[in-house]
């Protein structure tokens, strides 16, 4: 049985449908772009959405059930930033090739164009530790996939993923398997 919702999933939602532009045809013809930025510009509508997406990182009772917060490159630590401060635990990116100094996990995964790799610090992660995967879109899902095997690499258990909006007409959820996931907006 589904919960209701909560006051900030309520005031996230709003605020995403208030402050979620759609730009079309960008980075080219046929894709209609979310921009988030005019989100990011509004404290309370930003505030909201970190809320409600910490909530994915809380039991019942309020209480952090994770030990680390997750952000994909690059928007996604935008939002797992303060979601990590909210809940009072790490954040820990997960970054493209190169970017990141000493030892690494890598992790290579399929793009509708190619390949990509993504890496997080060896020790940014411990044996054991519960962890909360944060980004903005989960589309086709290979990001997210990937990065629920680096969590995994280190010895760490994603307990959960938490998207703002979810594209339904891609393959996200299905590629994702069954992490459960939170989203607070499907387009």
């Amino acid at each position: 049985m589904p919960r209701e919702p909560t006051a900030a999933r309520l005031a996230a939602e709003e605020a995403l449908g208030r402050l979620v532009r759609d730009v079309p045809d960008f980075p080219q013809p046929g894709i209609v772009f979310k921009d988030i930025t005019p989100l990011l510009a509004d404290p309370e509508g930003f505030r909201a959405v970190v809320a409600a997406l910490a909530e994915a990182g809380r039991d019942a009772d309020g209480r952090p059930v994770v030990d680390k917060v997750v952000g994909m490159e690059a928007r996604g630590f935008i939002f797992a930033a303060p979601v990590a401060l909210a809940l009072g635990v790490g954040f820990v990116p997960v970054r493209k090739a190169g970017k990141l100094p000493g030892e690494t996990h890598a992790v290579s995964y399929a793009l509708e164009y190619g390949e990509a790799v993504l890496e997080v610090h060896g020790d940014g992660l411990a044996p054991g530790e519960r962890v909360l995967v944060i980004d903005d879109v989960l589309a086709t899902g290979g990001t997210a996939r990937a990065t629920v095997e680096l969590v995994g690499a280190c010895g760490a258990t994603v307990t959960g993923m938490a998207f703002l909006m979810e594209l339904s007409f891609l393959p996200g959820r299905a590629t994702v398997g069954d992490v459960p996931l939170t989203v607070l907006t499907v387009v």
